[in-house]
């Protein structure tokens, strides 16, 4: 039986861990930079979109941040984890994008279905829910750009005060308040809508 189940773990393949791949970037193997890419473009795409709130720009971005981690690789450290590196990167090339560009051009599409939460994912919840939705995405493209970038990586992204800290190279009291402001004028906002309270907002932002 235990030599059963040896074979069995023999044979399983397990897929190399994102700083295993950094290493092999580093050594010249140009292939392990399609599997990051497949591995993390869409949290990258989401992030760059809900900042920028234009799906072309997005684009640039997600493609702009890959060819970063190519040119910079062997600035990695790949004993940490990629995903904040792949999210300072994408904060800076948002800035960038934001002081060349005078006025917004805002595009929604595509942008509930990223952010829908699994939890609310049948057709009836979601048609219910929509409008509710659309008020807390307007209120968050309402905030300004240093508020609304740390509201989608703490709420979106799921990162830490202290991660977001390390993303955008300040301290982590400036992160506190800039996300403290950020809930209290996304509240101000939805509740003069009516009908929006703050567990909604929380549950979709």
């Amino acid at each position: 039986m235990a030599q059963q189940t040896e074979h069995r773990n023999k044979g399983m393949s397990v897929p190399p861990s994102d700083g295993q791949l950094v290493t092999r970037l580093q050594s010249g193997d140009l292939d392990v930079l399609g599997v990051l890419y497949e591995r993390h473009k869409r949290r990258v795409y989401r992030t760059a979109l809900v900042v920028t709130r234009d799906p072309l720009a997005a684009d640039d971005i997600v493609q702009d941040c890959f060819l970063r981690v190519h040119k910079y690789a062997h600035h990695i450290d790949s004993s940490l984890p990629l995903e904040p590196w792949l999210y300072r990167v994408t904060v800076n090339l948002a800035y960038t994008w934001e002081t060349r560009r005078k006025r917004w051009h805002t595009s929604l599409d595509g942008v509930l279905d990223l952010l829908a939460s699994p939890r609310r994912s049948s057709p009836e919840l979601q048609a219910e829910m929509s409008e509710i939705r659309s008020k807390v995405m307007d209120a968050v493209f309402s905030l300004g750009l240093n508020h609304r970038i740390v509201v989608v990586l703490y709420y979106l992204n799921s990162l830490s005060l202290k991660e977001i800290a390390d993303v955008l190279d300040c301290p982590v009291g400036t992160v506190k308040s800039r996300l403290h402001y950020g809930r209290e004028k996304l509240l101000r906002k939805l509740e003069a809508g009516q009908q929006v309270t703050p567990e909604m907002v929380y549950e979709f932002i």
